[in-house]
């Protein structure tokens, strides 16, 4: 069973619905759960959010976050994770934002953020989130892909994080 198939049968089992707030991936992370048969159960929807100004439109990342981060950074990560949440009838978001390539002086080729959010049932519950940054190697759709997978495969460990935290 590969990776894509491990998660989308940890989904199912743990009643998980998805929705991704994308930049550097451009969807893929959806795309590559939608490659899975029965994904309709497993995915609500997908934001591909490439510009601040449609980070801030359609997730509410704030001004400030971008200013005092920049694009390439946990901060935004988790902000358009939480806007995704916000935004779906998900119970699950993973957000991801990065460079592939050399672009920026600052930001090695390949540093890739992500964030987490898992939403309980109660409306009262704030959710969690949990983020990291990675740097892949290889070309620029070499470096989508591995993020794209690397996002679905976290989302198993990080919801085994927060079942135990929920206990």
């Amino acid at each position: 069973m590969n990776t894509v198939d491990r998660v989308a049968t940890a989904m199912r089992e743990s009643s998980l619905v998805l929705v991704t707030a994308e930049s550097c991936t451009a969807g893929l992370i959806a795309a590559t759960l939608a490659d899975v048969p029965g994904a309709g159960d497993l995915l609500d929807c997908a934001f591909v959010t490439y510009s601040p100004e449609a980070k801030m439109k359609c997730l509410g990342v704030s001004a400030k976050t971008l200013r005092l981060h920049n694009l390439t950074s946990e901060a935004v990560a988790r902000e358009m994770a939480l806007g995704a949440a916000r935004n779906s009838r998900a119970n699950v978001a993973i957000s991801n934002t990065g460079v592939t390539d050399g672009t920026d002086d600052r930001i090695p080729a390949g540093t890739q953020c992500f964030a987490w959010v898992f939403k309980s049932g109660a409306a009262d519950a704030s959710p969690s989130v949990y983020s990291e940054t990675v740097q892949f190697s290889g070309g620029r759709n070499a470096i989508r892909r591995a993020s794209a997978e690397y996002a679905l495969e976290r989302l198993i460990a990080y919801h085994e994080t927060w079942q135990a935290g929920l206990r």
